[in-house]
């Protein structure tokens, strides 16, 4: 008989690979019918022609497009209404998100709330999209949030000061063209953040109480991919063989947490950037190690198989010292790629770590990690990443 807790699905958006894959955008635009075109983007991509080479490709298409350039890094709540206004406004039928994650979460909630005529934060949590949106095509131009397969997007609440995730499959994109040319635009710490950010995806969808057979795939083959291919891509921005790889590596990963969601470190850094408004790729990657040696006792042999990926002899190594090999192994990782750790140094204050660990709790990424932790637990892995 079958339960929930042997049975899983696993949802994927059409998904275009290659160096060049930009320029298919017109064919699929066409495919889809649209007649007029909403592009969600941010300053940044405008300011590197990026915008502009969408346009000419999008112009000889012989389609119409409006453009919302407006997006934050943590998108707001108030920019997501904004550009569905103007997305009503300009009887568009069809969305496109250009950039990282921002733009592709902020796309997503334009779609869900012109399709259901509600405030984006309503939809915050687990399927509560009733009306899919239309049609979404995603062009990442960063290698790490993976919006642009996933079934996720973390919208800011800027009342509250927290990151809320609207989970449904009705946020997973309908086309994602994925060129790594585009990423070419990412400075140093771009790459970096956005890097770990994968690599936090494919940790946490691995070691999940969700997690299957096909997660599994997925999620390993994107930590050997970063494990690998970080480092050099680093030390050679410009090379876009490592870039192809690491764009491989945050579509694995993607892949992987979008259908077996992710855990503690996502959860902890979905209230610290809402509370701080720091980059989501620098929030997991502070909390990282410190939440391995909190979960590692749950799922011993998924962590010591991630261990042995970053080079660590597990069978060596006494069972109670596992636990510190892999956190130190990730946390040698980090210091490799020149990240500095330390909530303190972003401004986190000891006072605010019991706000911060309340809001951690009720995040529906919680649901999976692969320990049960109460409010002690996660301000005692605020206090050690301080």
């Amino acid at each position: 008989m079958l339960t929930e807790l042997n049975i899983r699905k696993f949802l994927a958006p059409e998904i275009i690979f290659g160096d060049g894959a930009i320029e298919l955008l017109g064919r699929y635009v066409r495919n889809y019918g649209a007649g007029r075109v909403f592009i969600v983007t941010d300053q940044g991509l405008v300011q590197a022609g990026l915008l502009e080479r969408a346009q000419t490709i999008l112009a000889a298409a012989g389609v119409d497009l409006v453009v919302y350039d407006k997006v934050s890094p943590n998108p707001r709540d108030y920019e997501v209404m904004e550009a569905a206004e103007l997305y009503h406004q300009s009887h568009c039928d069809i969305i496109i998100a250009l950039g990282g994650g921002s733009p592709m979460d902020c796309a997503k909630g334009v779609s869900i709330v012109s399709a259901n005529n509600n405030h984006i934060l309503t939809f915050k949590g687990v399927d509560n999209v009733e009306i899919p949106g239309p049609p979404l095509i995603c062009l990442p131009t960063t290698s790490g949030t993976s919006a642009d397969v996933s079934q996720f997007a973390i919208i800011n609440n800027t009342e509250e000061r927290v990151k809320v995730a609207i989970i449904s499959k009705t946020m997973v994109p309908d086309l994602a063209l994925l060129d790594p040319g585009l990423t070419l635009t990412m400075n140093r710490d771009l790459t970096l953040c956005t890097g770990m950010d994968a690599l936090v995806h494919a940790i946490e969808a691995y070691v999940s109480s969700a997690s299957s057979q096909l997660t599994d795939l997925h999620a390993l083959e994107a930590i050997r991919l970063i494990q690998r291919s970080l480092p050099k891509v680093l030390d050679n921005l410009n090379d876009v063989e490592l870039r192809e790889q690491m764009m491989l590596a945050s579509l694995e990963a993607g892949l992987a947490f979008s259908n077996a969601s992710l855990g503690a470190v996502h959860a902890m850094a979905h209230s610290l950037g809402g509370l701080l408004d720091l980059p989501h790729g620098e929030c997991n990657t502070l909390l990282l190690d410190a939440v391995i040696k909190r979960n590692y006792e749950a799922v011993p042999e998924r962590y010591d198989r991630i261990g042995e990926i970053f080079g660590v002899q597990m069978q060596g190594i006494a069972p109670e010292r596992r636990a510190q090999a892999v956190a130190e192994a990730v946390l040698s990782f980090k210091r490799q790629l020149g990240f500095e750790s330390g909530l303190d140094k972003r401004g986190v204050r000891l006072d605010d770590i019991t706000l911060l660990a309340q809001k951690a709790l009720a995040d529906p990424c919680m649901v999976t990690n692969p320990r049960r932790f109460e409010l002690a637990d996660i301000e005692a892995i605020f206090k050690e990443a301080l």
